[in-house]
């Protein structure tokens, strides 16, 4: 298992108060995504598990450019993967922006 981790600046703060959400499923070919709110506003940090060895630079294109493009500030994103494509990964943390925003039932 292939430990990854990447803190990259936040284009801005997540909206919402949910503290925490998880999406995803860990399969083949998938992941699960859990999404914490405890980051300062400015700052979001991927933590990856992966069996998928070697794919580091691959990721921090990924995660680099989901925090440009997303409200990602003051989050941890704890991934767990089973193998996602980089689109499959865009996708879930997406998910777990949209998610983390949504009011609480």
């Amino acid at each position: 298992m292939e430990k990854l981790s990447f803190t990259v600046r936040a284009a801005r703060p997540a909206g919402g108060t949910r503290r925490q959400v998880l999406t995803g499923v860990v399969a083949s070919g998938n992941l699960e995504v859990l999404a914490e709110r405890i980051l300062p506003a400015d700052t979001c940090t991927v933590d990856i598990a992966t069996a998928a060895h070697g794919f580091g630079p691959v990721w921090q294109a990924v995660v680099t450019d989901f925090a440009l493009r997303r409200a990602a500030g003051g989050l941890r994103l704890s991934v767990n993967d089973g193998g996602a494509r980089p689109d499959t990964v865009a996708l879930r943390l997406s998910q777990a922006v949209r998610l983390i925003e949504e009011p609480e039932a």
